[in-house]
Order: C-alpha cells, then structure tokens, then sequence
C-alpha cells in the first residue's frame, strides 16, 4: 500500500482521481467522445467505442440497424465474433449455415451471418482486410496451453473459448450456449486435398463492418487464431466501434439463397412490432 491509499480518505480521492483517465483498454463512455469517429458519421450516433488489447475480450448488447465495424490497428489483432439475439438469446449464430446457405466459406460483402432459425443476424457491408475464417471457430485452453504454455482466462495468452465464457455469463449465459464462432482478420484457405493453411493477416488499419438485422448480443474476444503460425502470442489490439444507422432491408441484387433468411428476418421484426403496439394499446 502507498502513502496514498494508506487510509480510508487518501485512498477515496486517489479513486476519485482515476475519473477522468482514459486508457487502451476500456471502453470510452459516452461513446460520442471518441476522438476518431469514422469518416461521415455523426459522433452523436455512436454507441460503442472501445479498443480491445490482444488477450482481451467484449461484449454489448446493439439494436437493430446498427452498424458495427471491426478494425484491426496494427495488422496482428484477431476478432472471433459470436451473436446471439438479445431478445430469446437461445437463437444465435449458426456457422455451418452461414457457410452452407450462401454457398461461400469465404467472408465478404454481402455475406449474410445466419442464425440456427435461418434468420440473418448481421451481413458483412463492408470489408478492406479480406482474411476472415468460417472454419477453425476460436481457440481452446489445451490448445493454448500446450502452445504457449498457459491458455487459462489471466494468463498471458488466454484462449478464445475461455474469454467467451465469461463474456456469456454476463449475458445470463452459459459455456454451452457459446456457438461455433467466426473470426476476422486472420485468414484461412482451403487446399485442395483439404488442408487449412493459415494466410494470416492483411495489416495494419484494415477493418470490416456489420449491420445488425436484430437486436444482438455481440462477443468479441481479440486473441490468436488456431492456425497462427507464429511460437509465441502476439495478438495486437482491435478498434471496436458502433453508430446507430437506418433500419435494414434486403440488398438489392442479393442471391437467391439470402431471400429466404432476410423474409424470415423481416417476419419476426413485424410480429414483434404489431405485439408492441398492441400492448401499448391495452395500456393507454
């Protein structure tokens, strides 16, 4: 204990003191006060900014519309990403479906992220990175541990599945109900005897972006992909920041596969507008 916290009172204004520091690795609140909103969005409409460190992980709850863009600052983050609705969180991301409907295992604009009631979740509407993975999901600790030498959540090199799990739970959530997960900016392809081959990532300042379809729970853990090659954990920080946007519709031209996600999407927005406004009639 220091001289200033040595007491009840020295330790009360050394807290009250901390009010106003702003480090790497929480979120800023209000989110409007980030220094760097994006090119053309109003600050006034961001909801989220934060900037998560390798190793680390977050999580918040966004309404339906917004748009959430991902953006790995010095080329070495890894975003594994997993949705639920925040709604009747038992529905969430469906990877297999997200690769099987569209008929793509690649990630790219326009790529719709489906949920196992075939419902679209969020589509990929931007993207200047290009190394995503639908296939390897996120990190385990036995795979971490026999890597690194320790894989466990305060460890130096925490795995995916374990920075999920206490994500989840502050959702009411439990390890079970974590999905298969996919992740941005460390790529992966497919040989043609089938091997998974690890492209890595595409730099610095590269980044993707989302629009959310249904009001979602949304997990980020930032750490190191399964296939990344390198001996020691080198997972560098990830810019996540949100803004509200217009109400989603179907994209024009979408291939005939998303047609029916986005009409079921569509479906249960409507029933769950027509039930609100119902009981806001019995209310009055």
């Amino acid at each position: 204990m220091t001289s200033s916290t040595a007491t009840t009172a020295a330790a009360r204004e050394h807290a009250r003191a901390q009010g106003g520091v702003i480090t790497d690795s929480m979120p800023v609140l209000p989110a409007r006060t980030w220094p760097t909103p994006p090119a053309g969005v109003d600050p006034d409409t961001l909801t989220w900014a934060e900037t998560v460190p390798g190793g680390s992980y977050t999580t918040k709850v966004l309404a339906r519309g917004t748009r959430l863009r991902l953006r790995d600052l010095d080329g070495r983050a890894c975003a594994h990403l997993s949705l639920h609705r925040a709604d009747a969180p038992w529905e969430r991301l469906n990877v297999a479906d997200t690769v099987k409907v569209p008929w793509q295992a690649y990630l790219r604009v326009g790529h719709p992220l489906l949920s196992d009631q075939g419902r679209v979740l969020a589509t990929v509407v931007g993207d200047t990175s290009g190394r995503h993975d639908a296939l390897c999901g996120t990190t385990t600790v036995a795979a971490n541990t026999a890597k690194y030498g320790d894989g466990t959540l305060h460890s130096s090199s925490p795995a995916g599945r374990a920075l999920f799990t206490v994500a989840a739970a502050k959702h009411g959530l439990a390890p079970r109900d974590v999905p298969q997960t996919l992740s941005f900016f460390h790529g992966v392809r497919v040989e043609a005897d089938g091997t998974l081959t690890s492209i890595g990532n595409a730099g610095a300042d590269k980044a993707v972006e989302l629009l959310v379809h249904l009001p979602l729970v949304v997990m980020v853990a930032n750490t190191a992909h399964p296939l990344d090659p390198a001996p020691e954990f080198g997972t560098t920080s990830l810019e996540v920041l949100a803004w509200r946007g217009a109400d989603p519709t179907e994209p024009d031209g979408a291939d005939p596969e998303y047609h029916r996600a986005h009409l079921n999407t569509e479906d249960l927005w409507a029933a769950r507008a027509a039930g609100t406004a119902a009981t806001e009639s019995r209310t009055k």
